[in-house]
This record gives C-alpha cells, structure tokens and sequence, in this order.
C-alpha cells in the first residue's frame, strides 16, 4: 500500500470531553510521491483545498470540542464522498472520489486516471482511517452524554461555475435538506447567521451536506450533523499563494464561535433533557 512510504497519518485528531465533533475533510495537503509523480503540475497548488480552517478555527479547544482534521489531499481521496462513488447531487457534476481533474477542469493526471484497484487501496489507506476514528468519536460522544454534534467544515471559491450558477453566499449551512439534525439546531443556526447583515445565509441551499453529514446524521438515534461550506474571501484570498487575511478573519470568527455555541449549547441542553427524562422513568 502506498501508505507505507508515508510520513503523515491520514488525519490529525485532538480529544474533547464535550458533545462536539468537528470535523474538516478536506484541508489536507499531503500526497505520497507515488501519486504525486503522475500528476500535473496545476495538482502542486491544490486549489480545491478548504485553505486555513485549522486556523479560522482556533477556538475550538475553548469549547473542548474533539476534531479529526485530514492530512491528505482530497486529489488523493475525498473522505467526504461515499466510499462507493456515488454521486450525491444527481445530475449534477461532482468531484469524484477520487478526483481526475480540478474544479476548474484541469486534469490532475498525466498518463491515465487510477484505476479500480489504485481506488480500491488508496480508500482502504486514507478513507477508512478517517472514518473510523470520526465513527468512534461520535460513539463516544454519544454514549458519554446521550446526544453528539458534528459540525463538517468546509470552504470554496465564491464562484466556481462547475458547481454552481452565480456567487455563492458566504454561509451555506447543509443538514440533507433537513434530514441530518433536528430542525430546531438548523432554524437557531440559520437565524444566528442572518442576523449578520454584512454577510449572506442560506439553509439547505445548493450544498446540503456530503456524505459525512449525511451519514452519520441520525437526528432519531441523537446524533446531529451540519455541514457548513463557506466562501473563502471571506477570510483569505482565493487567488495563489491562498494567503490567510487576519483583518477578515478577525470579522468571521466570532461568527463561527457563536455558531459552534449553539451547536453545543443544544447538545447540553438535549443531553440534560434525557438525563432527567431517564429519571423520570426510573422511579
């Protein structure tokens, strides 16, 4: 397997003791010589990587949250794709599991895309590490408190015309078109969000989460997912060499730590919901 020449693992992970889980799949930037000797040069920028999240994030130790971030680049597999390749927005055109071009449709590879086998190893490598750990902080979460958050990370491009028509707003809350958490979390994010008047919202939008929102959404069973994609000019410049802009961030931040505080201000109070409620049939 190509992770033998590795020096990275597939993801970073810090621990938490609250009912929060964020996770950023697509920040990483390492790829294994053994790929990266057949790709184009266009892959050396890695445009399509969520740039700076760890950073626009850095509060989350104060909010004792677990987070899994990827060390590898999603051109070597997009952990955030299901693990089968299917398509989640049919009809539409979407990166693939594992990507033979950029957004941008330059192609990534010089002699042949990667085969099933090539697929087949870098998913059993990278993907499912990844997948593994984020199931087994989720169970943890729930099983300590009763309920889990996971808040999905991500950044694009304001525009990227492959994906989608127009500019994009600068907040894009996805829970599955309401399938991924309960309504009441996605309404009090939404409104947290539109109460910043400087910048634009929307729900369930054009992006409404990817697979891991999606699958480990299980409002019924207490687990709550939200996918939050995010315009990246927002905070940094979107243009080569992606620099981070601190005087943007500074804005954005706060925002995002208030989001977060909702998410996990819902959690405890559900988590002391159910205490009381176990209570309540006990006696």
């Amino acid at each position: 397997m190509f992770l033998s020449e590795r020096t990275v693992w597939p993801y970073r992970y810090r621990y938490g003791s609250s009912p929060l889980v964020v996770s950023m799949p697509h920040v990483g930037t390492f790829v294994p010589g053994s790929i990266a000797r057949s790709l184009n040069d266009c892959a050396a920028r890695r445009p399509d990587t969520d740039w700076h999240l760890p950073r626009l994030y850095d509060f989350l130790g104060e909010l004792d949250a677990t987070v899994i971030t990827a060390s590898f680049s999603r051109y070597v597999v997009d952990v955030n794709r299901p693990p089968d390749g299917a398509n989640l927005y049919p009809g539409r055109d979407t990166p693939k599991l594992c990507p033979t071009d950029t957004f941008g449709r330059e192609p990534l590879y010089r002699d042949g895309d990667p085969d099933e086998a090539q697929v087949a190893r870098r998913v059993e490598a990278t993907w499912q590490p990844y997948h593994r750990r984020l199931a087994t902080e989720v169970e943890r979460v729930k099983a300590r408190h009763g309920v889990a958050v996971l808040w999905d990370a991500h950044s694009i491009t304001a525009e990227q015309p492959r994906l989608f028509e127009g500019r994009l707003p600068d907040f894009n809350l996805g829970t599955g078109g309401g399938s991924s958490c309960d309504p009441a979390l996605a309404k009090s994010l939404h409104v947290a969000l539109r109460r910043h008047t400087g910048y634009t919202s929307v729900l369930d939008g054009r992006f409404k989460g990817g697979y891991i929102t999606r699958h480990f959404g299980d409002p019924a069973g207490d687990v709550h997912a939200v996918q939050l994609e995010m315009v990246e000019e927002i905070y940094m410049d979107e243009e080569p060499p992606f620099p981070f802009r601190p005087e943007r961030a500074a804005r954005v931040r706060p925002i995002l730590r208030e989001q977060l505080q909702i998410a996990l201000d819902f959690a405890v109070n559900r988590s002391a919901t159910r205490r009381v409620e176990a209570s309540t049939r006990s006696r």
